[in-house]
């Protein structure tokens, strides 16, 4: 199953160029994109999942290009769920923001245990939270090492894309 970062990064790369429509299937998990308005809209369908259903749509406010922006590879594309280098004093390092707009939760479920607390080391692949956009629930990963120091969400919020959800201090 591709990961949110990677369809972020593909509905970013169809947004800024000149393509109408894109379509991509990989073991299993199907990606199509299609341009109305002005805007990229996306639906994503895994093996075992239902009909598909459109996933967040891209930045509105993106305005197309005149020519298609050069592609880079995935691996150079800059990170946007965190920032580093916060301000002299700051007991954080990094934060890990919401890359989507949708509804942030803390646990899997009502009746389960929050996924991370105050205090909860963390790594780059350790799941944090789940936001949910359009009905369909997306595992958001920490994409840090270190240790949660504050959550900055409630849980049911409404959360925007890029706002930050976790405060991490590096170990």
């Amino acid at each position: 199953m591709m990961k949110v970062q990677e369809i972020r990064e593909l509905i970013k790369l169809i947004d800024q160029s000149q393509i109408d429509e894109f379509s991509y299937e990989n073991e299993g998990t199907k990606v199509s994109m299609k341009k109305a308005g002005g805007q990229v809209v996306t639906s994503v369908a895994a093996p075992q999942a239902a009909p598909q259903q459109p996933a967040p749509q891209a930045n509105p406010e993106v305005e197309q290009p005149a020519a298609p922006a050069p592609q880079q590879p995935a691996a150079e594309q800059p990170k946007e769920e965190r920032t580093e280098a916060p301000s002299k004093g700051a007991d954080y390092d990094e934060e890990v923001k919401s890359p989507m707009v949708g509804t942030f939760y803390r646990s899997p479920d009502p009746d389960s245990d929050p996924f991370v607390q105050n205090g909860d080391k963390v790594k780059p692949d350790s799941v944090v939270c789940i936001v949910e956009a359009m009905k369909l629930f997306n595992e958001i990963e920490a994409e840090v090492s270190g240790e949660i120091v504050e959550i900055l969400v409630e849980d049911g919020e409404l959360v925007e894309y890029g706002q930050p959800l976790f405060r991490v201090k590096s170990v």
